[in-house]
């Protein structure tokens, strides 16, 4: 699904067969203008994609943007105004604000944890936990806010987690038959493999054949022992329950990726309003 469908589905969600509050109170042809107002501190996102929702709804409405998505802003910042039919400003208004106020919550939450671990070698990366059929302007959040993004599905990345080796008899099995997957669909991907202890990660050291483990769960003292067994050899990713609070432990401790999930899962929309001037 592409953005312009997500745009256009959520349109047709919300508008049905009319907008019948504003066709009855805003005479065809009537011309308005509104502002996006800021009520609450944090990153912007989400202004590229209104630009898209206004112009796909409505070409002839007229946007000028003040502050552009990654920019820190504050209560009663005016991020752009929007200027045409003022029905078609009324139809669009809504759709506008819940994207921009969850992405925006999005890119605030990854440049908080982004701050935490500035002076480190380690990159934040989300992950596929997000709302269905919206994970690329989830994704796109987290960018915006200074994440990176770790793989966008299940196609386009090998991640072998721990019900895959449970349920494939162990980290040999495992291994094994990703390889020959791969070979028999002729797939070159990136191959990860989670491990819980060190036994395990023993083990996958033994075995080889993926390019980043990660260590899942580790208290940040282990993963450093756990890095330096590693020695450079694959890529290290943390995860696990990382908070705010943590992640600079981890970020220490010389992972190169560290994930968190609550990047897009636990999010808190930043406010925001559209209003007529």
């Amino acid at each position: 699904m592409t953005i312009d469908d997500i745009i256009d589905e959520a349109l047709r969600e919300d508008i049905g067969d009319g907008d019948h509050t504003a066709d009855a109170c805003i005479p065809e042809g009537t011309q308005g203008k509104a502002q996006l107002l800021v009520k609450e501190n944090g990153v912007i996102a989400g202004v590229e994609l209104a630009q898209r929702i206004f112009s796909r709804f409505d070409k002839n409405l007229k946007v000028e943007v003040f502050i552009q998505d990654g920019t820190e802003i504050k209560v009663g910042d005016i991020v752009l105004t929007v200027e045409g039919s003022s029905r078609s400003i009324l139809k669009t208004e809504r759709l506008v604000l819940n994207f921009m106020q969850r992405m925006s919550g999005i890119a605030t939450k990854a440049a908080n944890f982004n701050k935490l671990i500035v002076g480190t070698n380690s990159k934040l990366l989300d992950t596929r936990k997000t709302t269905p059929l919206l994970r690329e302007i989830e994704k796109w959040a987290v960018k915006i806010g200074g994440g990176v993004n770790h793989r966008f599905g299940l196609f386009d990345m090998v991640m072998i987690k721990d019900n895959h080796i449970d349920m494939a008899g162990g980290i040999p099995q495992a291994i094994e038959r990703v390889h020959q997957h791969l070979k028999s669909i002729g797939k070159d991907l990136k191959i990860e493999i989670e491990v819980r202890n060190f036994d395990e990660l023993n083990e996958a050291l033994s075995v080889g054949g993926f390019h980043r483990i990660m260590l899942d769960n580790f208290h940040p003292d282990d993963e450093k022992k756990a890095v330096e067994l590693i020695a450079g050899r694959y890529e290290t990713e943390a995860s696990g329950g990382i908070t705010e609070a943590s992640i600079r432990a981890h970020a220490l401790a010389g992972v190169d990726y560290i994930s968190v999930g609550a990047l897009t899962h636990n999010i808190k929309s930043i406010d925001l309003s559209l209003k007529a001037f």
